[in-house]
């Protein structure tokens, strides 16, 4: 809080004693401001990082429950939905929050939040949509502070319904999600998950379209091998570019590293290539240790002669089991979970569902992604060099990152493993 004081002063050696302490308090304003900068900017760091460990170890819980399998998921909607739930968590439930999510408080969530979301919704030449919206049984009470955080922190909306009538209910919530994600993701929420004993939805919904910053010409598209296994194949969409893109090889990781952008630079797709056909597992391993906000560092503008397959994938996930597994089980246990901070309501409530649907398009022209993450709470009953051309030929199953400079570092926007382009 700044407070501003106004004192009367009467006579001329007055005036000069004011003019020096006003002097002294506008440095002192100065200080303030500064520090309070200070503080913001360290809250964000703490998001933008949590949000790369809870995206790395969610990627990699994900990937080996799905084994073979295409994976993509938006680590930024599932930790904002999650970090909204985290504001009404207490006790231990809180504490599962906090490590699970790599968050310190609620309060650190909370504004870093903030200034995420206000950041990116103000991004320009790509279309990059983050809403959150609150869904509430009509008459259930909400504690103002609870209310206050995700209306005026997270920039959630809020609506009342009544849950019994479960068709209706999931009809208004699927609206509104495949309104925010320009209706790529539809039916999020199954009329069977709500009931007279559901209290609250809360829902993230993230959309993005962007053309890249050098496109593919379709002419050069022409059909192609893309190898599933060491010797089989299957064809594919391969599209065809060479310029100057940032590329790195790394021996740590035996792949190669493309970065592609998009109109705004801010926005970038990063590709990780196994060096191997077969390297997609080995690749996974090591990237356990690899924060994903550092993918992008020690790369260098190059001439690259790129080969992509177009692709299309679409996803469904239950997220309790990665979600236990990454130590939030509390908050789906009828008889431990704590979330007195929501309601000043006896009953007790928990997480009964959490779902995530999420999808991505890549063409010539660019790229398009959405995802909407859903919880339902019920009560208990560098500079250009002149390097030679290299080869980056995606023939192969690949790593992909779709991240967006969030200064201090890039957060984690969606992530995946293709294995097999389908389109």
């Amino acid at each position: 809080m700044i407070s501003t004081i106004f004192r009367k002063c009467n006579g001329y050696s007055s005036i000069i004693l004011d003019d020096s302490l006003l002097k002294i308090g506008a440095f002192r304003l100065f200080i303030l401001l500064l520090l309070l900068q200070i503080m913001a900017d360290s809250e964000l760091l703490q998001v933008v990082t949590g949000n790369s460990k809870f995206a790395n170890k969610f990627y990699n819980i994900l990937a080996e429950e799905e084994k073979g399998k295409n994976v993509f998921f938006s680590p930024i909607s599932a930790h904002i939905v999650l970090s909204m739930a985290y504001q009404g968590a207490a006790g231990t439930t809180a504490d599962a929050f906090s490590s699970s999510l790599h968050l310190g408080n609620e309060n650190i969530a909370a504004t870093g939040y903030h200034h995420v979301m206000s950041s990116l919704n103000s991004i320009k030449d790509v279309k990059l949509h983050i809403a959150n919206k609150i869904y509430v049984m009509q008459g259930f009470p909400l504690k103002e502070k609870f209310l206050k955080s995700a209306c005026e922190l997270f920039l959630s909306e809020t609506e009342s319904l009544n849950f019994a009538e479960s068709e209706n209910s999931a009809r208004k919530i699927n609206g509104w999600v495949e309104g925010k994600t320009n209706s790529k993701i539809k039916d999020l929420i199954d009329a069977g998950c709500l009931d007279a004993l559901t209290r609250l939805v809360l829902v993230n919904a993230i959309y993005f379209k962007g053309n890249w910053a050098q496109q593919f010409k379709k002419e050069h598209t022409m059909k192609e091998k893309f190898y599933i296994s060491e010797v089989e194949s299957v064809d594919c969409h391969m599209m065809h570019l060479t310029r100057r893109f940032r590329y790195r090889a790394d021996d740590h990781l035996q792949a190669q590293i493309l970065e592609m952008k998009y109109t705004n630079e801010n926005i970038s797709m990063v590709i990780i290539l196994p060096f191997k056909r077969t390297g997609i597992e080995e690749l996974e391993k090591k990237l356990v240790d690899v924060d994903f906000a550092t993918l992008s560092e020690g790369m260098r503008s190059m001439e690259v002669e790129v080969s992509l397959p177009k692709f299309k994938v679409e996803t469904t996930m239950d997220l309790q089991s990665i979600l236990t597994r990454m130590g939030l089980g509390v908050i789906f246990d009828q008889m431990k979970a704590n979330f007195s901070e929501i309601s000043n309501s006896d009953e007790q409530l928990y997480v009964s569902k959490a779902i995530q649907k999420a999808f991505i398009e890549v063409n010539e022209e660019g790229a398009e992604a959405a995802a909407a993450t859903g919880v339902i709470m019920a009560f208990k009953c560098a500079r250009p060099m002149n390097l030679p051309k290299v080869s980056f030929i995606v023939d192969h199953p690949f790593f992909v990152l779709l991240q967006s400079e969030c200064d201090p570092a890039p957060i984690s926007l969606f992530c995946g493993r293709i294995m097999e382009p389908f389109l």
